[in-house]
């Protein structure tokens, strides 16, 4: 079986965890794993498991043209600003898996396939990843969604660097998605970093105003979307169907992480991880034909 050739660009946290979910995959293959610092810990594991390394950042990329397929992009959203017109100008996909929102909004559950031809694909954010298929759930129910606001609650130990400067554009992003895939007219977004020990897991509540909601028909889409989540984000739990309180529909979700680098308590890094390797495996089946 022919693989689809990947670079990872950034290798911090998210990166390394992205490296092991493309070494266990049995259609993506890691021609670099690009950052700045090779006595990073997410560098030394790269060389530890034989994969070329560079600490030429966006030049390393610039490098391998021609060698690479698909670059997922886990820096920043100023980052990303940047890398996208290099990365489309070498003829590379780009998988964003930062708040940029450059290109396509993808939410493997939702859109896959109308993504598979898009050169920039934006992850959304892991909140939206969380909270997205929910909405989007409600959207296929009724037709006039009045509002929609999603709460995510992480472990504060599960917000690194990247996560704290990237904030407004989290926010940012998460509500554009929220609109763009359920139809609604406003949405609002809200993260809590909690830095209870142990850590908790990621839970991501939704709370949508619509009326005279039609609670058969919203979970029966909600089932249907949660079964196209779980097979690439196992951890996803659905902990409340929606229900009525005080005129909202609400639902709630946890996330589980697989634990490939990531403590498992960091479901809302690895949601957005497995989404990208989603995406990544669809484009590979497509390219061989299957």
């Amino acid at each position: 079986m022919s693989e689809l050739s990947i670079a990872i660009l950034g290798t911090g946290n998210i990166g390394t965890d992205l490296l092991l979910k493309v070494q266990r995959s049995q259609s993506l293959s890691c021609r670099l794993f690009a950052g700045r610092n090779l006595a990073s810990p997410g560098m030394t594991k790269a060389a530890k498991l034989g994969v070329p390394v560079s600490a030429e950042g966006i030049h390393g990329i610039e490098r391998v043209a021609g060698e690479v397929d698909l670059v997922f992009d886990a820096t920043s959203a100023a980052g990303h600003l940047l890398h996208a017109p290099v990365l489309k100008s070498l003829g590379m996909i780009a998988v964003d898996l930062t708040p940029a929102k450059v290109g396509k909004m993808c939410v493997p559950a939702v859109n896959l396939n109308e993504c598979l031809e898009s050169v920039n694909v934006n992850m959304v954010t892991c909140g939206g990843q969380a909270s997205i298929p929910l909405a989007y759930a409600i959207g296929q129910a009724h037709q006039e969604v009045e509002y929609i606001e999603t709460v995510s609650s992480i472990a504060s130990r599960s917000a690194g660097p990247g996560t704290r400067i990237n904030l407004d554009e989290y926010l940012e992003t998460t509500e554009s998605g929220l609109r763009s895939f359920s139809g609604c007219q406003k949405s609002k977004a809200i993260l809590n970093l909690n830095p209870a020990q142990p850590c908790i897991h990621m839970q991501t509540t939704v709370m949508a105003k619509v009326q005279e909601p039609d609670l058969t028909r919203i979970r029966a889409e909600f089932r249907k979307v949660v079964s196209l989540i779980t097979p690439y984000v196992p951890g996803y739990e659905v902990i409340v169907e929606p229900l009525l309180e005080n005129g909202r529909v609400i639902s709630m979700v946890r996330v589980s992480g697989l634990g490939d680098y990531l403590p498992k308590f960091a479901g809302n890094l690895d949601i957005i991880n497995c989404a990208a390797i989603a995406y990544a495996e669809a484009l590979a089946k497509k390219r061989m034909g299957a």
